[in-house]
């Protein structure tokens, strides 16, 4: 198995402070907005967005929760071992709001479709809009598009992004592995 380094933990932080920007750009001060971390690797990223909008850019009420969607997968009774769900934090209303879907890598957009029907169960957004570290354009099995991306990267299928955290892993890097 051989790895090579997509992003160091200088070019993700880079890629955070403009992804952060462009939530700026298009949400002014979040009065109507709120982030939403897909369980359980796009928490890591949302945590770290939602930092650098209140430290750095002065935002003052960036709504965060955590959204799981274990059981809302299509695939989730093809596994052999039983899953474990996450927990879903969500206290606030997503009725009316513009949400911002967060996740550490785009793949197959399954993730994504699920996560759709998972927020109804907290009311209608606005909008919603996502946001992913890693695009991996050439994978999609829906027609699901990141409306911000921190990197773009062109993987085949025997190959995999692996997206690091320092919180949780120890490190900050993503690094595409060959299987």
């Amino acid at each position: 198995m051989s790895q090579k380094v997509l992003l160091n933990a200088t070019e993700i932080q880079i890629a955070l402070h403009r992804l952060a920007c462009q939530l700026i750009e298009n949400h002014n001060n979040f009065e109507h907005t709120v982030l939403v971390g897909l369980q359980p690797r796009g928490v890591y990223l949302a945590e770290r967005i939602k930092a650098l909008l209140v430290e750095d850019y002065g935002i003052k009420d960036v709504p965060l929760g955590y959204l799981d969607i274990t059981f809302f997968r299509d695939d989730f009774r093809r596994s052999e071992k039983p899953l474990e769900a996450n927990k879903t934090q969500i206290d606030f209303i997503v009725e009316g709001k513009k949400v911002v879907f967060i996740d550490d890598v785009l793949f197959t957009g399954r993730s994504i479709r699920s996560a759709l029907t998972a927020i109804q169960s907290f009311g209608r957004p606005e909008e919603i809009e996502l946001l992913v570290l890693i695009d991996r354009r050439f994978s999609r099995h829906l027609p699901i598009q990141p409306d911000y991306r921190g990197r773009q990267v062109d993987a085949i299928n025997g190959e995999k992004v692996l997206v690091r955290w320092q919180e949780k892993d120890g490190e900050d890097a993503v690094y595409l592995v060959e299987q």
